[in-house]
């Protein structure tokens, strides 16, 4: 492998955004597609806003309080169900493809960490679950530094954890604005494009576009 490093974005990338909702579609109701995409669009959004202003509040407040407003522009949706839907978002199912990737990696003798948004507790909660833990360096959130997605900072933690240049990391993320942030700061990036959306960010393009994780050992 030409890089040491692996590091990966957790939500959207290792772990399902939409599992939680749709663990509980038929409580939820029918609307339930609509409702988990205005939760993850509102959670982002809330975490570019509080970072611009300077106002720092964690990612599960955020995520609460985004699942909040979902609730409110999908009237249809059972708000009976936020518990239960909060209690799923803890232990997010990964993606199919992710314990055999990680596995591979590890033997080949790369580092590996998670770099993500989301609190310490979420984190190790959503590992925990997903049984990832032992093929995992490091678990990095933005927490420590109390700033999101894509300030600097947040990337310049996977260099300072491992002590290694920016180059030697290979940055795996399904959201196209985190791989133009961390390809700014310097890592070789992956852009793993789930949804099959366009590109963006045409000045700060990532070395290779997936599908899913499963042909990230041939990327390099």
């Amino acid at each position: 492998m030409s890089h040491s490093v692996f590091v990966f974005d957790a939500y959207g990338t290792l772990f399902d955004v939409h599992a939680a909702v749709r663990r509980h579609a038929e409580a939820v109701g029918p609307d339930g597609q609509k409702l988990s995409e205005i939760w993850r669009a509102k959670q982002l959004e809330y975490s570019w806003v509080r970072s611009l202003m300077g106002r720092y509040q964690d990612f599960w407040s955020l995520t609460e309080q985004a699942l909040d407003y979902a609730f409110r522009a999908v009237p249809s949706a059972d708000t009976s169900v936020k518990p239960m839907l909060l209690d799923a978002y803890r232990e997010l199912d990964a993606y199919p493809e992710v314990p055999e990737v990680l596995k591979g990696l590890k033997e080949a003798g790369c580092r590996l960490a998670i770099l993500s948004n989301g609190s310490p507790e979420m984190l190790d909660s959503a590992v925990r679950s997903a049984c990832i833990a032992d093929y995992l360096d490091a678990v990095l959130s933005i927490d420590e530094i109390r700033a999101y997605k894509t300030d600097p900072r947040v990337y310049d933690m996977v260099t300072t954890q491992f002590r290694v240049f920016p180059e030697a990391v290979s940055f795996q993320s399904s959201n196209r604005w985190d791989v133009a942030g961390a390809t700014a700061f310097g890592f070789r990036t992956v852009w793993i494009n789930r949804a099959g959306v366009p590109d963006e960010y045409s000045d700060l393009p990532p070395a290779a576009v997936l599908q899913d994780l499963s042909g990230l050992p041939h990327v390099g």
